[in-house]
């Protein structure tokens, strides 16, 4: 058969090409396969051995991230080179170069050297896990993933921050043990103090049996004098992540008791004097 004056055995052409189109196809059905089949043995070995060893889940999370991750790269890069071997595409000259090229790049590839090795520690010394609350790099929100490159932190308008290990120098990590739930609420300066801070302690003590408190809560007292109110405080130990919520829950308490009680919530107030001379 000619083609553009040239002659091709077509023959032969398919002979030599449909065997290797057949091995591509197998190889990269295999991949398809093996990997969701590897991913799931994966999350089953975790899960048992957290439930055996009584580990966080928060812990199992972040190691089946990073596992689930660093198996789908193996199987990837296995892929490639069982492609290469079919194509007969050699290895020791692409090696070579690839060193070559490897030490031209070497100053730009730092950056991705200390993403990796501070990846590394932070899984290492457990600076960070999935569903922890964070502030770090600038960023304040839930950690979704720990990766050996980025780690990804959503604020809590939703953003998605991919944040590079490296930038990751100082970690505030408020899910780590108990959290402090602390309400201010003002009143007036003619309202009865005692009477108010009486109101406070009998709000705190419906909260004691609340198993969202870890301690208290209690009523401090007096916190400061403003221009037109006087602010008290309450102070309570919590689940961590729960803070929020029994902070919301005793303002909405603490405010119908004084309702009840007849003490007002001040505002600001302004006097205008009007000076009228003809």
């Amino acid at each position: 058969m000619e083609i553009f004056g040239f002659s091709i055995d077509v023959a032969g052409l398919l002979k030599s090409i449909v065997p290797v189109i057949l091995q591509i196809g197998l190889m990269i059905l295999a991949f398809i396969i093996l990997v969701p089949i590897g991913k799931k043995i994966i999350k089953s070995t975790l899960n048992k051995a957290g439930s055996n060893q009584k580990v966080s889940p928060s812990r199992i999370k972040t190691l089946e991230k990073l596992l689930l991750n660093v198996f789908t790269y193996v199987m990837f890069f296995v892929l490639v080179l069982m492609l290469f071997g079919v194509l007969d595409i050699p290895l020791g000259p692409l090696l070579a170069g690839a060193g070559i090229v490897g030490l031209a790049i070497g100053f730009g590839a730092q950056g991705l050297v200390s993403d990796i090795v501070t990846g590394f520690f932070i899984l290492l010394e457990r600076q960070l896990e999935i569903d922890d609350y964070a502030t770090t790099a600038g960023y304040d929100g839930i950690v979704e993933e720990i990766g050996l490159r980025t780690t990804k932190i959503r604020s809590f308008d939703g953003t998605l921050n991919y944040v590079p290990n490296r930038y990751i120098e100082g970690v505030a990590n408020h899910t780590r043990g108990n959290m402090r739930a602390l309400v201010d609420i003002s009143i007036r300066y003619n309202d009865n103090l005692d009477e108010a801070i009486t109101v406070l302690e009998e709000v705190c003590a419906g909260f004691k049996e609340d198993e969202r408190f870890k301690e208290g809560p209690d009523a401090i007292g007096v916190q400061s004098f403003g221009t037109s109110d006087i602010v008290l405080r309450v102070v309570g130990q919590t689940e961590n992540g729960l803070q929020w919520e029994c902070e919301r829950a005793m303002r909405k308490q603490i405010k119908e008791a004084f309702n009840h009680a007849g003490i007002e919530t001040p505002f600001p107030q302004q006097i205008a004097v009007h000076n009228n001379q003809n």
